[in-house]
């Protein structure tokens, strides 16, 4: 026989080959992506014989459970639910939900409470009356509806707090005793009592609850209360931080047990920590407390171990309590940004809450001596996500906030948010987020990761790896650091005058003039109407004569149209603007001349059949030329609206699409690239510079991606099905490694999913990993949406699950750039069902409607489904490369997979405890003081070990060596109560190659003083320029030196040998350190001190790495 022939044996056998080559193949790079990402293996859809094989099963255990007809009918009863289910009832459930009032709670009583003794005191009325002031302005009381507020009743306010500590404040009220109620006010932490304390205390709890109330039975859809004093700081016993009764915490307890409210956000970005709300749900899943605070290792008021990322919840509410510690001064706006994209917005999505509480803050904005974090009109583009959830219902509550000028700009950006009004654009350009920042964030998501399905698209490394690899750049290092506060002169007795920071008058006037330059440059205008859409019957005429079904039917948009104006009622809402044809002179703006000739022609010839099947997809109608030519005139119509201040957002329906039009091709669809020609329209008629264009159809729009791919004014991203390059348009072009080319290298992203079936936790993923950094970053004057809705669920082409309401979120999300100015395109989604809801959702997004919380379409309400490890796999290689144009991306590290390194270095490590003596490596002496870890941002004012007093020499007597598990066992109770802790130092700092030992001193003496103010103890040598300064707790000259100078973030200290990088904001331990801490060493005990870095390394101590040979740890 030919052996060329194919006979149908041989061909059947061929396949099954094949199916199971490929088979092993997607087994093995599923155990590949569970080891690295530790998520969860998906069954795949198997063979046909096991499918019957596994549903036989369920039947027989179906009908196991009961017997004769009573089990028959259970059975069906259960097939009858599952096949009536609706996948478009969530997006339903809100079609006529629009959005209601904004609540505002005010009262003049609010101003009575102040400090008698201290005129000066940060928590003052002035705070409410500038608040209010600033409202009357901007006349946004008048836009709001009043909420009365009242007084708190005794059984609300024992919720949280005793009645001894309730009595005891009450007590109080009227009191004209001023030296005794300051004697009263000293046995408490930043606190002072006034005659009135008691009754605006209580009106404070009464009027939080009040509001909440409003919003949750939806006489309101948001509010604000402006409101004093703050009450996160109070617990249950105690007063404290200008706090007696914890406003927040009562308000949400009251939602729970008396509303019906089983899951409540509170995010509180007050810079100070609210460890009173903390420690109130501490252990209640149904309140996940987030909080965003100065933590600085503990160094910063309140001082708590509890304040750090470890501190996650216990018993039942394991997993719902996230700190975000700051642990340095002056973070930007691009580092809460960060928080928001990378942990707060997928865990507050996940959770899905039903009511969320912010306790505002405003100690964290720029000009506030507590905080000095960021600008005021930042807080819009905090609070605009959240009041995507929730179903908009979210109420806003003051608490801190010291600078008058940004603490009341602050306020009224964040009541012109809750109206609806647009987040404005930023004045200055955002920074990425810092090293400290990226270690928070980062520490957080380790600690979270095990309870949050979000949180599971990391890579991890275990033991092995760390072990074997080097260089470990991409692996982040989690470091507890934990400086505990001096005890008080007096334990029990607090200041009550001059016990809070005061600026300079240099210091104010430069905050003042740089408040008010950003005042002027934040432009707070938007165009009066909101929304507007076009449409136009034209287009409906462009049909496939000889495919009746085929699936670019005119009845795509005249769904939509329908959806619009009956079932939702949104037309009404939308102002309509009339289409018009695109001119040839348009059109060619990113289209040859030829091309649009051709188009015009063929429409007109007897050929159009024959000349459509010269191309992709593509078919030709006598009105095709004119369709297309309204369609792209549409979106231009709305576009030019939208630019010139008519109108801030639109919609646009129309047809035929265009994103894979070609600039001499048709294709896919697609005559003419509408929103190719718009986003050119935009550089070349209104001179933008910066337009973004958003693709999330289901197939890569390889049209606009070529047209614009080498050009910087406009960034194209695309996020799409790719099945390694099989999925239409089949072009290895749209995969993640292709940047753009030339002055655009860098402006083009794609984002390429390798499966199908990928649904709303993988393009949430997507946006906040990728999509909405970079957009961030990139600062759009323009939005433009490829609004292709073929990664619907249902849709017939795509293969996807994402919900019409999940789009309506991705609109809202991306509606907070450039100012509000953004236009829907619709391109693909042959469905005509998903995308009419989809298109509906998009359009009440940008009304300002609540949305339909995001519910999972597999899984259960409690438990979604898992980001599948292929989008995470996806995620990892996009970032891996887009992460050299965008410094924003810069949280795409390994984590330590801790179960396996606890599991694999147990018994080493005890055996390392008993065998270790503190005597080993030039250790202490058993006469020594308890030794304390220094650093510079927190050193012990103790004599510790190796201090520079120089009456502990090396010939010193000494007792029998201890080990260090016998030291440990000697100071349980310490470590119990965390009076001793331990740090692990970086191994890597990129600063080491600044080091130059040929520089070095032959010796150094440690009692050299301070250079700047003559101390003699805790102090430090910076290892650049060998100058000795003092630590921070005598006069943070070091401090001042390491951030203040150029290139000198090493410090070396005398006290215990440490190495302090101000740069990393961590300890460093590397063997290029050596020699230094030699010298030191040699100086303090009088001999070499031993290297303990193994036999082997070969350092390259110029350029600061140091590398290993072969398997060498």
């Amino acid at each position: 026989m030919n052996p060329n022939v194919v006979t149908r044996s041989s061909a059947k056998q061929s396949k099954v080959r094949t199916r199971a080559q490929q088979a092993a193949t997607e087994a093995e790079q599923e155990e590949r992506r569970v080891k690295l990402y530790g998520g969860y293996r998906s069954t795949g859809k198997g063979s046909i014989a096991e499918a019957k094989k596994q549903g036989k099963l369920r039947m027989s255990a179906t009908s196991q459970n009961g017997t004769g007809a009573g089990g028959d009918q259970r059975r069906s009863s259960d097939f009858t639910e599952v096949q009536l289910k609706d996948i478009f009832q969530n997006a339903q459930s809100g079609a006529r939900t629009v959005r209601g009032p904004t609540g505002i709670l005010y009262d003049e009583r609010f101003a009575l409470h102040r400090c008698l003794w201290d005129t000066n005191y940060p928590e003052c009325p002035e705070r409410y009356l500038r608040v209010m002031e600033r409202f009357t302005i901007g006349q946004l009381v008048d836009r709001c509806q009043f909420v009365a507020p009242r007084p708190a009743t005794r059984a609300e306010l024992l919720t949280k707090h005793t009645a001894e500590q309730i009595e005891l404040l009450a007590q109080t009220h009227g009191s004209q005793d001023e030296p005794e109620l300051e004697r009263l006010s000293s046995h408490y932490d930043a606190i002072f009592i006034h005659p009135t304390s008691y009754e605006t205390s209580v009106l404070a709890v009464g009027s939080t609850i009040q509001l909440v109330e409003s919003v949750w039975s939806g006489t309101v859809q948001n509010g604000m209360a402006i409101l004093r004093p703050p009450g996160h700081h109070a617990m249950t016993a105690e007063y404290n931080g200008y706090c007696f009764f914890n406003n927040v915490a009562i308000a949400a307890q009251h939602a729970l047990d008396h509303l019906g409210t089983q899951k409540i956000l509170i995010v509180d970005w007050d810079v100070h920590h609210g460890q009173g709300t903390q420690r109130m749900f501490y252990s209640d899943p149904r309140v996940l407390y987030f909080s965003i605070h100065r933590y600085e290792h503990g160094t910063f008021w309140p001082n708590l171990r509890e304040s750090d990322f470890d501190y996650v919840g216990t018993g039942k509410g394991e997993g719902y309590n996230f700190n975000v510690p700051l642990n340095k001064t002056g973070m930007t706006n691009g580092d809460y940004l960060a928080i928001w994209q990378q942990l707060l917005l997928p865990v507050a999505t996940e959770f899905a809450p039903e009511l969320i509480i912010v306790s505002a803050g405003y100690d964290s904005a720029l000009g506030d001596e507590k905080g000095c974090m960021e600008t005021p009109a930042f807080y819009s583009h905090l609070l605009s996500p959240l009041l995507l959830m929730a179903q908009g219902r979210v109420a806003v509550v003051l608490e801190g906030g010291y600078c008058l000028e940004s603490l009341a700009e602050g306020c009224a950006l964040t009541l012109k948010t809750l109206l609806g009004d647009p987040a404005p654009r930023l004045a200055e350009a955002l920074q990425p987020p810092s090293e400290s920042m990226q270690a928070s964030i980062l520490n957080c998501i380790y600690s979270h990761r095990k309870y949050w399905k979000c949180l599971q698209l990391y890579e991890l490394y275990d033991l092995e790896d760390y072990n074997n690899t080097n260089p470990q750049d991409n692996f982040h290092k989690v470091i507890k650091c934990y400086v505990p506060p001096e005890p008080p002169a007096q334990p029990g007795r607090y200041e009550t005058r001059n016990c809070y920071p005061v600026q300079s008058a240099d210091e104010r006037a430069r905050i003042q003039d740089r408040l008010a330059r950003l005042h002027l440059a934040t432009d707070l205008s938007f165009p009066p109407d909101r929304v507007c859409y076009v449409y136009d019957e034209l287009m409906l005429e462009h049909r496939n004569s000889a495919e009746k079904w085929h699936p670019e039917q005119p009845e795509r948009i005249a769904k939509i149209m329908q959806r619009l104006t009956g079932d939702y009622q949104l037309a009404q809402r939308m102002k309509r603007l009339p289409g018009r044809l695109a001119t040839t002179e348009e059109l060619c703006l990113v289209h040859g001349p030829e091309h649009v000739r051709l188009i015009g022609e063929v429409c007109q010839s007897s050929t159009m059949k024959q000349t459509a099947d010269q191309y992709n997809s593509i078919y030709f109608h006598p009105s095709t030329d004119a369709s297309a030519r309204m369609a792209t005139g549409s979106v231009l119509t709305v576009v030019e609206d939208v630019l010139e201040g008519r109108t801030r957002s639109g919609v646009c329906v129309v047809r035929p699409p265009g994103h894979h039009a070609e600039a001499d091709t048709p294709h896919g669809f697609c005559i003419y690239n509408s929103i190719a020609v718009a986003a050119r329209h935009a550089v070349k008629r209104y001179g933008l510079r910066r337009v973004l264009i958003v693709d999330w159809d289901v197939h890569h729009g390889n049209g606009t991606q070529h047209i614009f791919e080498q050009d910087p004014h406009v960034l194209y991203v695309s996020v799409h099905r790719y099945d390694n390059g099989a999925f239409f348009p089949r072009s290895t072009d749209a995969d993640y490694t292709v940047v753009g080319s030339g002055p655009g290298r860098g402006f083009n992203v794609n984002i390429p999913w390798n499966r199908k079936g990928m649904g709303d936790p993988e393009y949430v993923a997507a946006f906040h990993s990728v999509i909405l950094p970079i957009a961030y970053e990139y600062e759009p004057e323009l939005v433009l949406v490829s609004a292709g809705f073929d990664a619907a669920i249902g849709d017939p082409l795509g293969g996807c699950r994402v919900t019409p309401e999940a789009y309506g979120h991705f609109t809202q999300w991306l509606s907070v750039l450039a100012g509000g100015r953004l236009v829907l395109c619709l391109e693909g989604g042959y469905n005509v069902n998903s995308i009419s809801h989809a298109m509906a959702m998009c359009a009440k997004a940008l009304l300002g409607d609540p949305l339909p919380m995001l519910l999972p379409v597999s899984g259960t309400a409690r438990t979604p489904p898992a980001t599948h490890a292929s989008c995470c796999e996806t995620l990892s290689n996009v970032l891996s490369v887009q992460r050299l144009y965008w410094r924003s991306l810069c949280f795409n590290k390994k984590l330590p997979s801790s179960e396996p390194l606890l599991e694999e270095t147990g018994s080493e490590l005890i055996e390392a405890l008993d065998n270790m003596t503190l005597s080993e490596r030039g250790g202490t002496d058993q006469q020594q003081p308890q030794q304390t870890t220094s650093t510079p941002s927190s050193s012990s004012s103790a004599t510790t070990a190796g201090s520079s007093g120089g009456e502990q020499a090396a010939g010193s007597s000494k007792q029998p060596s201890q080990t260090l598990t016998e030291f440990l066992e000697a100071n349980l109770e310490a470590l119990q109560n965390e009076e001793m802790f331990a740090v692990i130092p970086r191994r890597d700092c990129p600063h080491l190659k600044l080091l130059r030992p040929e520089t070095a001193p032959e010796a150094i003496d440690t009692r050299t003083p301070c250079s700047d103010c003559g101390a003699e103890v805790e102090n430090w040598i910076c290892l650049l320029c060998f100058g000795v300064y003092c630590g921070r707790y005598v006069n943070e000259h070091m401090l001042r030196h390491g951030t203040g100078a150029a290139d000198h973030p090493l410090a070396l200290s005398f006290a215990d040998l440490s190495v302090w990088c101000y740069g990393c904001d961590a300890y460093i331990d590397h063997p290029a350190l050596h020699h230094y801490k030699n010298l030191v060493h040699q100086d303090k005990f009088h001999e070499p001190l031993v290297w303990s870095y193994g036999s082997d390394l070969v350092l390259d101590v110029v350029p600061g790495s140091a590398g290993r040979k072969a398997g060498q740890d």
